[in-house]
């Protein structure tokens, strides 16, 4: 085949050679490349393996305009074909890309080897020792090099044929090496344990395409696990009854259930699934789980009696004496909550909005003194607990010095945090594997305090922490009840605990904080809260900044009022295109200066640099902030976010990215808004839950507007269904205390 190819585009691609690289990030393969097509060059970009001048190539993808840079190929995947002319062989092996080889030594081996250099190098490397100069130890060196180097390179063709994404392609060959093809052929189930970001459904489709038949022990495990997995990232559950664990696995893996049962018996032995007996009988937990909960239980019996053994002093004229000197009056279970966090290790205090859990921490932080350590799962939570209260309040992660690596922390037990006392605020976010890692950095007789509304949605992540801590019956708690005579007045606050006892919200009250506008349609509820967030509010509200003022809250993703089009809408409105706007486009979302976004999917490994010059690892799932800046040039999109950490995005990874004009109101946890808006427009009931009003309603602090349908406020008042965690927290909690 010629060195040049006659320029065309056919169905499965483009052929080129390889001129130059011009920029190639070596963590996530993604590369600026000079090809040549015929007679005329032109340059490709995306996620590519390294590839040497001279190489001829096959890409995928399609020829797109760049503002700049003018025409280019926007490569989607790569199949590398060996050059087969002398030129072509000389030019790829002397590119620096095969260890060992220079343009000299390429010059050699093509002279001596002719056409056939390439396979000399990787199927008779014993003759590289007839070219003069090259002797038996570096003629294997150079045939390690260049067999690693085309290993890793065709394994990353082959997981792309295998719709595997550009840079979980790059991942996985430099995890396996020269062994990737072999190791995933045997056992592409692998994947989904070794590789982070591969799941079971990617893994099964590469299974079934390499002729992996389906009731292979491999897939049948992998399903098994599978199913727990789900069961917990998508409902939260810990542990699934064993008939109910057989019965998903089978549905999803279409087999019978006794061929299942053989293999959980395998894994049981394996201990990857651990078995319980519970309230449901014989249940099933992935190990890490049943691990966790064991240990929050067993730690949080040791907070407790460390400390009430050495402080048991009486608090009450301490806090008579900050009454006075705040001017305010506590009710009986303020007082008590206060009482009782000075006399105990540890304590669980939990009510609604306006019920005064603020002003009792600022209290508990004066009867403290110094040592007490404030934090929050999220920087908008810790961001709002700090201006409560006047002191430095840090997320869970950076608390704990997170460490880069998923559920790696630099505190640990064996390097715990220096401090007397942690409170912890919006305590219903915080996940199983988060308080864990929390308790294992307590030194003994270092007091915990857990503040949050267990009447709202819990966390995203698996277990019911705060719910099971207080189903369990045996950790201190107080419930505040009473509502603060200056929250009375509030609406928002009145209608929140009107909507928690299943009575209907009091709506367009003359001079209220909480309005109903009535617009039937979806399509007529998404129109008129784009009008609200354009003009009405910001005039209302005193705002020139309406996306940091007003939040968007939707019960629903796909519908004509849910997440999706809303956040389409409201960018438009909100931050249209313009000649001097920069903007990158991924897929169907335009990124400009000024967008409103949210990072959606944890990763460990992206660094950040804070506004006092820290630098970090670790941006998360649910952290809100700013465009405030896009390089279309080297298409980086840099984000600020609210705890002041900023953070540059490649290409690639601005999947991680969308748009939170709108968010779902379960992303909106442990936020507070100065204005809440929401479509309230029916759906599916499952959806459209009490708890999530509730949740949504209690997110604003001097607004909140609902627009669309009375009946369906109606249903989701009267819709008290709540989807029961399976946890074991609090089944461990009742037999760590009995045990005493």
């Amino acid at each position: 085949m010629p060195a040049e190819v006659s320029p065309e585009t056919r169905e499965n691609g483009l052929e080129a050679v390889i001129e130059s690289t011009i920029f190639r990030n070596e963590e996530n393969g993604y590369s600026v490349v000079e090809i040549r097509t015929g007679r005329e060059k032109a340059v490709a970009v995306g996620i590519l393996p390294a590839l040497a001048a001279g190489e001829q190539v096959r890409l995928t993808g399609q020829w797109v305009s760049h503002p700049q840079y003018g025409k280019q190929w926007k490569a989607a995947g790569c199949e590398i074909l060996k050059p087969t002319t002398l030129l072509g062989i000389e030019r790829f092996l002397g590119s620096g890309l095969i260890r060992g080889i220079g343009p000299a030594t390429a010059k050699l081996l093509v002279q001596e080897f002719g056409k056939r250099t390439l396979d000399v190098l990787s199927e008779h490397p014993e003759r590289l020792t007839e070219v003069p100069g090259i002797g038996k130890k570096r003629a294997k060196q150079l045939a390690d090099s260049f067999l690693e180097q085309y290993a890793a390179r065709e394994a990353m063709v082959f997981l792309q044929s295998y719709g595997v994404p550009s840079n979980l392609a790059v991942k996985i060959s430099r995890y396996y090496g020269a062994d990737a093809q072999r190791k995933i052929r045997e056992n592409p189930y692998r994947l989904i344990d070794d590789i982070e970001g591969i799941g079971f459904m990617t893994a099964d489709r590469i299974a079934l395409s390499l002729g992996i038949p389906p009731d292979s022990e491999y897939r049948l495990r992998a399903g098994i696990k599978y199913a727990l997995q789900e069961a917990a990232g998508g409902e939260g559950h810990t542990y699934l009854p064993r008939e109910t664990l057989l019965q998903r696995a089978a549905q999803g893996l279409r087999t019978e259930g006794e061929m299942l049962a053989h293999q959980l018996d395998a894994l049981l032995f394996a201990r990857e699934i651990v078995a319980l007996e519970t309230e449901n009988g014989v249940s099933l937990l992935l190990a890490p789980y049943y691990y966790a909960e064991k240990e929050i239980a067993r730690y949080l019996k040791l907070l407790m009696g460390a400390v009430n053994k050495k402080n048991r002093s009486a608090p009450e004229q301490k806090i008579r004496d900050y009454e006075r000197e705040n001017d305010i009056t506590f009710s009986a279970l303020q007082r008590k909550a206060v009482s009782e966090a000075v006399r105990h290790g540890l304590l669980v205090i939990t009510g609604g909005p306006g019920t005064g859990k603020t002003t009792i921490i600022n209290c508990i932080l004066s009867l403290l003194g110094g040592g007490v350590s404030l934090a929050a799962p999220t920087g908008r939570a810790a961001k709002r607990m700090s201006e409560a209260t006047g002191r430095e309040a840090k997320t869970l992660h950076r608390l704990l010095e997170f460490a880069g690596e998923e559920g790696k922390f630099m505190r640990d037990e064996h390097n715990p945090l220096d401090c007397s006392c942690v409170i912890v605020d919006e305590m219903s976010m915080v996940d199983v594997f988060l308080m864990r890692s929390l308790l294992r950095a307590l030194r003994p007789g270092t007091k915990l305090i857990l503040v949050g509304d267990a009447d709202q949605l819990p966390s995203v992540g698996a277990g019911n922490v705060l719910g099971d801590i207080l189903l369990s019956g045996v950790i201190p708690s107080v419930r505040l009840t009473d509502i603060f005579r200056q929250s009375e007045e509030s609406l928002i606050v009145l209608n929140a605990h009107r909507i928690n006892h299943g009575e209907a919200p009091i709506l367009n009250q003359r001079g209220s904080d909480f309005f109903f506008e009535r617009r039937p349609l979806p399509e007529e509820a998404s129109q008129a809260i784009v009008a609200l967030c354009q003009r009405r509010l910001p005039a209302y509200l005193g705002t020139k900044d309406p996306a940091r003022d007003i939040q968007v809250l939707s019960p629903t993703k796909k519908t004509g009022a849910g997440v999706w089009t809303l956040n389409k809408m409201l960018q438009a409105a909100l931050n249209p295109p313009g000649p001097r706007k920069p903007e990158i486009l991924y897929g169907e979302t335009a990124f400009r200066p000024g967008d409103k976004v949210m990072h959606v999917k944890n990763n460990y490994q992206l660094p950040w640099t804070a506004d006092d010059g820290t630098e970090g690892e670790g941006v998360f799932n649910g952290d809100v902030g700013f465009v405030s800046r896009v390089d279309t040039q080297d298409r980086i999109v840099t984000v600020r976010y609210d705890d002041e950490r900023t953070v540059e995005y490649d290409y690639q990874q601005l999947e991680e990215l969308e748009l939170a004009y709108c968010l779902s109101v379960h992303k909106s946890q442990g936020s507070e808004f100065p204005c809440v808006v929401m479509p309230v427009v029916g759906g599916p009931p499952k959806l459209l839950t009490r708890n999530l009003f509730y949740t949504a309603l209690t997110r604003a602090r001097r607004l909140v507007v609902l627009v669309g349908r009375e009946d369906a406020i109606a249903a989701m008042v009267r819709n008290n269904h709540i989807a029961a965690r399976y946890t074991t927290l609090a089944q461990w909690l009742r037999e760590e205390m009995g045990n005493e």
